[in-house]
């Protein structure tokens, strides 16, 4: 029988961009149909509907059908809009959605924060310009922002939404929702000296101010609350008390909006009988049917007033929508596709726009109560919808006599929902400072100006930080941790040990067979117990990609940390050839002289995940600073590389066969040496460590290994063990029985390349006593 092998040599073949664009234009024609479907995917799942789904999207539409009604004529008096365009923009939104749409519980309409931008946007506007009227702005907004988003779909820049972080999103809707809030509560006391379109703490501050004028539309705004807020809380109970109705009492909390609106409208009716002049603020006339419906007439004046409020228009468009998705998504066990979802929001857009709409996009509260309704597909818009035609073309007379201070409260008590917690902002401020202070942002900048500003500010600060954090990423120094040592599990250190004794990797000094556990000095649990690596070997990891932004911090703080724990290699320098600001002086340059010389430099690249042209610049720059400094080659090798492609670079870059000394070659051939040494030259560089050619692994200084590892980037991956080929692309077979092929620890085709630290610290470790033992250290 053969013996086990003992060497397993890894090498990555780097795949060329010719075959590259080959296998993708042999892959073209099959995306394009798939793109082609993937627009629709009601194609995938319509032809698999049945009775029990369409029982189930009835009562689920009929039920958000019930609640859209109030809330969008409530949302088109915030949007500065006669109520009917609410009703246009509910319609819209859930007729059309299902024809796109990858979530099934996501309802499409008017929406709180939307509402409340469209209203600043055409308050803003018409001062200036009175030739435009505010439906016009609000339909070329829906028109354009739905263009945007939908062009960002189709070419897949959905991406984009993910450099915006949730705080962000719960910062402005936090902030919307208390803009809004404040902003109802004239209209709920009858309030009509207050400027509703003010910035929001003027609004605070003359609400009041005028106080003492509250007329009887209070009576009917605070029973609304009261009675909206009691059916919830009661419902709620019960459902809780009484689990076997929990499903009933839930329809019962669902009507309340309606019941509310109903009453406050039967009791208006009553109270302006044989009256001329209504003693409070009613709905008046709401026209029957589609009467905005025609072609949007766009014209560079109105694009240009519009053109300000357009980012932050398809920011909240496109982020509140995904969010709520991707929400629902998680809870009820199915993904959404972001690209499909903002094609279909901006589809709805442009259509709407030709309905009267202004933008709609998803509903956080509507969508709740589909998604508890039991909703099976989006379907149910459709019928939702239906519910919205019979109240435009049925109920419009009965509109007339709805209070504005019913349909505050329904606002009011609506959008209370979109407010973050105690809960949550306390959890926020444990988990990052920086988070909070964007939400902070977001909600402060919003209340003393507009919702534009408070979304660019929010999101301006939460770009800032990420590329901080890119720029200045955290970088520490490794230490390392015996674990023998009797401070640490004795169990574990045990379990270490029998696994390093059974990675055999030729002969190993005794003192070498030491397993260490590597930790940051500054680690708060750990770090006390580390101890330095061998003298003139240096660790150190970097918690980022190497990158543009952050590649000249990171050669600054490699060679300043190297200069801080290690000597130059000229030792004590005169005063004339000493630097303008080199402070050091006699005791410094003594305690100094007792560092030893850098000789290898260990980067823990674990957390790179990319190295792009400037990152490795930085490190080719650190690595020759740091052998002026050091008067010789430093040798830099590079732990847990985690991608084919950073492995790549650095083998560009010269790292996988780096030079070392004449005198080390030329002791191990027999030849003589005549290199030179001055502080101006390195010494001459004629060989490479040795490396194993891709014919022959065991080449030059290698064990001859039993079998070897090559993989094929992005391809699948094969096994060569002694002459067999297996197959290792899956991680279990079909069999019952699965085994495991057991192997030792990897090593890497390039010397400088390990997947241990423990190697790492061994192989410097190896060379530096030779340098030692062949006295070649000035």
């Amino acid at each position: 029988m053969d013996r086990p092998p003992k060497v397993l040599v890894v090498d990555y073949e780097s795949e060329l961009y010719h075959e590259k664009f080959k296998n993708a234009a042999k892959g073209l024609p099959k995306q394009s149909i798939d793109y082609v479907v993937s627009l629709f995917p009601i194609a995938t799942w319509i032809h698999r509907y049945n009775i029990a789904w369409l029982v189930r999207d009835l009562i689920a539409g009929i039920t958000v059908g019930i609640v859209v009604v109030p809330q969008s004529m409530g949302y088109a008096k915030i949007a500065q809009l006669p109520p009917q365009y609410g009703l246009y923009t509910a319609f819209v939104g859930l007729m059309v959605y299902c024809l796109f749409a990858t979530s099934k519980d996501i309802s499409i309409g008017p929406t709180a924060v939307m509402s409340l931008l469209v209203g600043q946007c055409i308050t803003h506007i018409t001062a200036t310009n009175t030739n435009i009227t505010g439906p016009e702005i609000a339909v070329t907004l829906s028109l354009l922002t739905g263009a945007i988003a939908f062009v960002i779909g189709l070419v897949r820049l959905g991406i984009l939404v993910d450099f915006i972080p949730l705080t962000v999103v719960s910062g402005f809707m936090t902030a919307s929702a208390v803009t809004i809030s404040i902003g109802q509560w004239p209209k709920l006391l009858g309030l009509k000296s207050v400027n509703t379109q003010d910035p929001t703490y003027l609004i605070f501050g003359n609400f009041f101010k005028h106080l003492p004028e509250t007329k009887l539309d209070a009576a009917f705004g605070f029973s609304a609350l009261i009675f909206l807020y009691g059916v919830r809380f009661l419902a709620n109970y019960l459902g809780r008390r009484y689990p076997k109705y929990q499903a009933h009492f839930f329809y019962i909390s669902i009507t309340r909006n309606g019941i509310a609106v109903i009453f406050g409208t039967l009791i208006a009716y009553l109270i302006n009988i044989g009256k001329t002049t209504s003693p409070i603020s009613i709905l008046k006339t709401v026209p029957a049917g589609f009467q905005a419906m025609a072609v949007p007439r766009v014209d560079a004046e109105t694009i240009s007033a519009v053109g300000s409020s357009l980012p932050s228009a398809v920011l909240i468009l496109v982020l509140e929508h995904v969010a709520i998705a991707k929400s629902f998504g998680r809870i009820n066990d199915y993904s959404i596709n972001p690209n499909q979802e903002i094609i279909a929001i901006g589809f709805t857009n442009i259509w709407g726009a030709f309905f009267g709409a202004y933008p709609s996009t998803g509903s956080f509260s509507r969508t709740a109560i589909k998604a508890r309704s039991g909703v099976k597909t989006p379907i149910a818009g459709v019928f939702s919808g239906l519910v919205v035609i019979l109240a435009l073309f049925a109920l419009t007379p009965a509109f007339y006599y709805i209070p504005d201070a019913v349909l505050s409260a329904v606002v009011i008590h609506a959008v209370s929902d979109l407010v973050s917690g105690p809960t949550y902002l306390k959890r926020l401020y444990q988990v990052s400072i920086w988070e909070f202070l964007v939400f902070v942002a977001a909600v402060v900048v919003t209340f003393f100006t507009t919702v534009d500003y408070g979304i660019y500010a929010s999101v301006g600060l939460a770009i800032l930080i990420l590329l901080f954090r890119i720029a200045r990423p955290r970088f520490y120094s490794i230490g390392r941790i015996p674990l023998s040592s009797p401070d640490l599990d004795p169990s574990l250190a045990s379990v270490a040990a029998d696994t390093y004794q059974k990675c055999d990797y030729g002969t190993v000094p005794e003192e070498n067979q030491q397993p260490y556990l590597y930790v940051p000095d500054n680690d708060p649990s750990l770090g006390h117990l580390a101890e330095p690596l061998p003298e003139g070997i240096l660790m150190l990891r970097v918690d980022e990609s190497l990158t543009y932004p952050n590649s000249a911090y990171i050669t600054d703080r490699i060679i300043s940390h190297c200069k801080a724990f290690t000597r130059r290699a000229q030792g004590v320098i005169s005063k004339g050839d000493r630097a303008w600001n080199d402070d050091t002086n006699p005791v410094k340059d003594a305690a100094r002289a007792q560092l030893p010389l850098l000789h290898a430099l260990i980067f823990d690249f674990s957390k790179v995940g990319r190295l792009d042209s400037s990152g490795l610049q930085a490190v080719v720059d650190a690595q020759t600073a740091l052998n002026r400094y050091s008067g010789h080659h430093v040798e830099f090798h590079f732990v847990n590389i985690p991608d084919p492609s950073v492995r790549l670079n650095l083998i560009i870059g010269g790292f996988a066969s780096q030079p070392v000394q004449n005198r080390l070659y030329c002791i191990n051939s027999g030849d003589s040496y005549s290199g030179t040494n001055d502080e101006n030259h390195q010494p001459n560089e004629i060989m490479s460590l040795p490396s194993p050619t891709k014919d022959d692994p065991a080449h030059q200084g290698y064990h001859s290994p039993a079998y070897s590892l090559k993989t094929r980037q992005n391809k699948s991956s094969t096994l060569h063990l002694n002459g067999s080929t297996i197959d290792t692309r899956h991680s279990h077979s079909s069999s019952t029985s699965t085994r495991y092929t057991a192997i030792p620890l990897p090593k890497d085709r390039y010397h400088f390349f390990h997947w241990s630290a423990d190697n790492a610290v061994r192989a410097a470790a190896v060379s530096l006593s030779i340098r030692e033992e062949l006295q070649y250290y000035p």
